[in-house]
């Protein structure tokens, strides 16, 4: 287990010093996502669905405010585009951590964690303990990410790592849609309560599966 936080710090790391250095350098902030946004809108309701997938798709390689884009995108273009461009955006960015990590992640793993016996205890750990860190991974930024690269890291199968991706991510990004699709510039609430409400339920499930983590009920997933 302590093998396992090590290469999940590890790689958190990484994706954490992006989004230092895109604040230091001003790009990819909130600010900048909503004028993004704002000139698109005046274009063509595609140019807008094009933005949101790119911005969340990049967010496998430089760390954005996934939340301010599903939001926002989703005010301009209303429920239905708003989280299909979501889900599209959010699918490039996890499958393909998934698929790089799956090609070349055991290399760079094997460099970091040189003993043969603690990789495979890493990726017993792993096995047991991921599919409730990715299905409750929109609790916090970076996250989906490193769990994304995990589990192509690890050799989770494509379609269990789907399965509990889309358990995970289809109702957050739902949710962020349709908060986003039904406020106004006069009226932002429906978009605050969905964030603060997003954030206590995933910290809650958080709360509640380490609880049952901590007694063995975890591996019930595998």
């Amino acid at each position: 287990m302590r093998t396992l936080l090590k290469v999940m710090l590890s790689i958190a790391a990484i994706f954490a010093s992006t989004f230092i250095l895109g604040r230091v350098l001003g790009i990819l902030t909130e600010d900048n996502v909503r004028e993004w946004l704002q000139i698109a809108s005046t274009l063509s309701a595609l140019t807008v669905i094009a933005v949101v997938v790119a911005l969340l798709a990049i967010d496998l390689f430089v760390a954005v405010p996934t939340l301010t884009i599903v939001i926002l995108g989703s005010y301009f273009l209303g429920f239905e585009m708003g989280f299909a461009a979501a889900m599209t955006g959010s699918a490039i960015a996890a499958f393909g951590g998934y698929a790089i990590c799956g090609r070349w992640g055991e290399g760079a793993l094997a460099k970091v964690i040189r003993n043969e016996d603690e990789r495979a205890d890493m990726r017993g750990a792993f096995t047991s303990h991921g599919p409730g860190m990715i299905m409750l991974s929109r609790a916090a930024p970076i996250l989906p990410e490193v769990t994304a690269c995990m589990a192509g890291m690890t050799r989770m199968p494509l379609i269990r790592f789907a399965m509990f991706w889309v358990v995970g991510t289809l109702p957050y990004m739902g949710i962020a849609a349709y908060a986003g699709s039904v406020s106004t510039l006069d009226d932002p609430r429906p978009a605050i309560f969905a964030a603060l409400g997003l954030y206590a339920a995933m910290w809650t499930g958080w709360f509640i599966y380490r609880k049952y983590w901590m007694k063995g009920g975890a591996r019930l997933l595998v």
